[in-house]
């Protein structure tokens, strides 16, 4: 055959080929910059660690669209180029089974971080509770990547845990969080007393520096939660934004016990203050 004949006959189907490969790969990132654009465009996207997020699953999706593209392109050009691509793809085939038990922690740690980026299920900075394989963790997110998610603990500790291994998640930052504060009294105070004061002192707060930025509605006191030896537990709830429930505990503690303290309603001798043993977030 000439070499006339041969690019007659094959030379048109190769540059056919790479032709449709350029063309599938323009059309792949057109359509990864318009998913781009639309997760951009969300009223969600407000910090820089979200940017970050968009952008890696752009990278992800462009990355996987073109090894998929170029390979099944480069095949069919050996194919045109009169080489047996039989053995090759049974090659590969065996390779991908071989890589796949081999590597399969792997993959699922990215799959599983592929879509932890795609639902926005938790980000950078967010205050998490994980189930593991390895054991409970619970901290701020440090760094997101496909791979791993690191949580910095209260206590200063940092866990990176693969992706693949996150069985639970509880994101504390989303949305709407409660604040929960129990307070205790010595169990033969004025209870009818106590309930007033303890609402007084919500309805001031409601419209206090910090608690206005912090708030979404005004504090609820909920009434006798439970009764234990010389011990009544009063509950004060209030709705805040997820990043300062545990600033908003902190501060109502504070107010209550210096209002009780005020008032002169005695408190069980055993607990001491309310701001002793805080609870930690």
């Amino acid at each position: 055959m000439t070499d006339t004949d041969w690019l007659v006959s094959h030379g048109v189907r190769v540059a056919l080929v790479l032709l449709l490969a350029f063309a599938a790969s323009k059309a792949a990132k057109v359509a990864v910059r318009r998913v781009r654009s639309r997760l951009e465009g969300s009223e969600s996207l407000t910090q820089a660690h979200t940017l970050q997020r968009v952008a890696t699953i752009a990278q992800a999706l462009s990355s996987a669209a073109r090894v998929v593209i170029w390979t099944v392109a480069v095949l069919l050009i050996l194919g045109e180029i009169g080489l047996d691509i039989g053995p090759l793809v049974a090659g590969a085939g065996i390779a991908g089974v071989a890589l796949g038990f081999g590597a399969q922690s792997l993959v699922r740690d990215f799959l599983s971080g592929f879509f932890i980026l795609l639902e926005n299920q938790f980000g950078v900075g967010h205050l998490v509770e994980m189930r593991t394989t390895g054991g409970d963790v619970s901290g701020h997110v440090e760094s997101l990547s496909l791979r791993v998610t690191a949580v910095r603990a209260f206590d200063g500790t940092l866990y990176v845990v693969p992706n693949g291994n996150v069985q639970l998640v509880g994101n504390r930052s989303r949305g709407w969080g409660r604040a929960i504060v129990d307070v205790p009294v010595a169990r033969g105070v004025d209870l009818e007393q106590v309930g007033s004061v303890l609402e007084e002192l919500c309805v001031e707060l409601e419209h206090e520096p910090p608690f206005e930025g912090w708030l979404l509605g005004r504090p609820t006191v909920l009434g006798v939660e439970g009764m234990r030896d010389d011990v009544v537990d009063f509950r004060v709830v209030a709705e805040t934004r997820s990043s300062r429930r545990p600033d908003v505990e902190r501060e109502l503690r504070r107010h209550i016990s210096l209002r009780l303290d005020e008032r002169g309603i005695e408190r069980p001798a055993s607990l001491g203050s309310l701001l002793q043993n805080p609870r930690r977030d």
